[in-house]
């Protein structure tokens, strides 16, 4: 089992997300307030921290300028403890007690680099990146569980 480590959200698409203590996800929607909620199949985002911190070390070795951080590439969620990349569309995900999410889509297209590509130099979303479909919705928090149903 893993955990929530990280809950980002943003009122505008193509930016890094701000880091949250909590969040409702709304069933069928996403993260109330966050620019991405409503989308059909990417309600919610998730990137595993040990991606994140395998980004951290890159950018210190090339001593990059821009600070690597959770909510940077724009996801929703990110989990520690979870391995993302076993899941499959259709897997599902409980987050807390109440949160039911299931996986719809791995990865994504990036048709044109976003900003977040611009000030960061990379993108892993497209690589690493999973997203989900609230069908059952709650508050989370920071540290909540995350297992797989």
């Amino acid at each position: 089992m893993g955990k929530i480590y990280s809950i980002n959200t943003s009122a505008a698409k193509g930016v890094p997300k701000e880091n949250v203590r909590s969040a409702v996800l709304v069933k069928g929607h996403g993260i109330q307030d966050d620019a991405h909620a409503g989308m059909p199949i990417r309600q919610v985002s998730l990137l595993d921290m040990e991606s994140v911190r395998l980004q951290i070390a890159d950018a210190a070795a090339k001593k990059a300028t821009v600070r690597i951080r959770p909510g940077i590439y724009a996801e929703n969620i990110t989990t520690e403890g979870v391995e993302l990349a076993a899941l499959k569309i259709g897997d599902r995900l409980r987050l807390g007690s109440t949160a039911i999410l299931q996986i719809s889509k791995i990865g994504k297209e990036c048709h044109q680099h976003c900003a977040i590509y611009h000030q960061v130099g990379d993108c892993i979303m497209p690589r690493k990146g999973i997203f989900a479909e609230v069908l059952e919705g709650g508050e989370i928090q920071t540290g909540d569980s995350v297992e797989k149903i």
